[in-house]
């Protein structure tokens, strides 16, 4: 497994600082004005669920800097002021859960919350204790999502989370991978298992898992979350340097986070997606992809083609 990147204080911070204060100065609209969000049921239950969440990879592993923590606190704030609800980490993500779990306690533990955590340890005996200990951080009565981060020993794990979901200390049960890896096996599992959700890489470049995955979690009738949609940032800032196109308009996009954010959800197996961000202009900018016009196949297939080519 990979180390986690880290980012350096300085340049956390200033992030932060400058964001921060340019948010405050951002008019804020009063959500009963607000054009409703897009949601999708979840296959399993029919609980309705906004498309775009949250993820806490990297941007969220702060430290105990007390500055960039009241930051990630500010990005909750807005994440559920503008009708988020998913937010998404894993004890693989340094100290993500403790940030999450200092900005509920922050926001007064916001009742919209859908919490969407991973156990990822390699004994499954150890499992049980590590999502104790995730729940404690995050300060919440019971997890509504538990997923197997990257498959790690999920032979194991699926066990104890069917036996908490039959015991109702967890509402959803599901599995992970990123970055393309393991398809098959994620394939496997979930023709073979009673996942409420299945977690995978998706966005308009990285397109794989159309071909068999997406296919199957429609027919199986499993929720999808789509991490990554950004490449950590890299696919936003290779296509910022080109021009936004003009049709991005007739699907109500006015930057290219928004047009590869409605690329993703208007799959229809796609459940959500869950972009990570330090920054209050651009989480609220992400929530506006659920919001608005969305494309429909002629024109995704549109916006591949576009993309390709730059």
């Amino acid at each position: 497994m990979k180390d986690i990147p880290r980012f350096s204080r300085r340049r956390l911070i200033g992030s932060f600082a400058v964001t921060g204060a340019a948010a405050m100065l951002l008019p804020r609209i009063a959500l009963p004005q607000q054009r409703a969000i897009l949601t999708r049921p979840i296959p399993s239950s029919k609980e309705a669920i906004p498309v775009v969440g949250l993820g806490s990879w990297i941007t969220f592993n702060v430290g105990d800097d007390p500055v960039a923590r009241d930051a990630c606190m500010e990005v909750m704030r807005a994440f559920f002021e503008d009708g988020g609800r998913l937010i998404d980490s894993s004890p693989m993500y340094g100290s993500s859960q403790k940030v999450i779990g200092y900005g509920l306690a922050k926001l007064k533990q916001p009742p919209s919350l859908f919490s969407a955590e991973k156990v990822w340890i390699s004994s499954g005996s150890r499992g049980p204790g590590q999502i104790e200990t995730s729940r404690r951080y995050w300060g919440v009565p019971r997890f509504d999502l538990l997923q197997v981060h990257n498959l790690l020993s999920w032979e194991d794990h699926l066990k104890t989370l069917f036996a908490m979901k039959a015991a109702g200390q967890v509402r959803y049960v599901g599995i992970t991978t990123s970055e393309g890896r393991r398809h098959r096996d994620i394939e496997q599992i979930m023709r073979t298992q009673p996942l409420d959700f299945v977690q995978v890489t998706y966005n308009i470049l990285d397109r794989e898992v159309e071909e068999r995955i997406l296919p199957l979690a429609r027919d199986r009738g499993i929720a999808v979350i789509v991490n990554r949609p950004f490449r950590e940032g890299e696919l936003t800032k290779k296509l910022q340097r080109h021009p936004l196109p003009n049709w991005a308009a007739e699907i109500d996009c006015t930057s290219w986070a928004q047009t590869i954010l409605k690329f993703i959800v208007t799959h229809p197996a796609v459940t959500c997606a869950i972009p990570a961000t330090t920054r209050v202009d651009h989480v609220r900018e992400n929530l506006a992809a659920a919001r608005g016009r969305l494309p429909d196949a002629a024109m995704r297939a549109r916006m591949v083609a576009h993309v390709e080519k730059l």
